[in-house]
């Protein structure tokens, strides 16, 4: 099973690293290090601030609306994932529990569908192995 752990933003995580933030750093590096030997990342990535990012909104008629970062207005902003493949949602739970995170901070666990997921929805298999190959396609780069 794959699961998406979300880290949601804060004040802190919006700021721009400095040196003071080495030792979190390591800590951090040292827990994905863990789950990385034990097989369970599939990626794993620290977004920048939302002062770099932008946000794209679709609205009707085709029209599509850019707005520019950042978005203090916000009280759920992602700072960073996980991708980990793991035997089950409480296998994730207990890895995510070990994270060295500082107290305040708030991490989603989401599964991520599958093809099989999809198999009422798609009764002639097409979309599923089209998913497939462009799964496979992404793999070889």
């Amino acid at each position: 099973m794959r699961f998406m752990v979300i880290v949601q933003g804060t004040a802190e995580a919006e700021r721009e690293l400095k040196a003071e933030d080495q030792e979190a750093l390591a800590a951090m590096g040292r827990f994905n290090e863990e789950m990385v030997k034990a097989g369970v990342v599939l990626a794993a990535e620290g977004l920048h601030a939302t002062s770099k990012g932008a946000r794209l909104s679709f609205g009707a008629g085709g029209k599509r609306t850019v707005i520019d970062g950042p978005f203090t207005e916000s009280k759920e902003l992602v700072a960073g994932f996980w991708l980990l493949q793991t035997k089950s949602r409480e296998e994730c739970i207990e890895w995510m529990k070990r994270a060295p995170f500082e107290p305040g901070t708030t991490l989603e666990i989401r599964q991520v569908h599958e093809a099989e997921d999809f198999a009422a929805a798609d009764p002639t298999g097409e979309i599923r192995a089209q998913e497939k190959r462009q799964r496979e396609k992404i793999a070889s780069r």
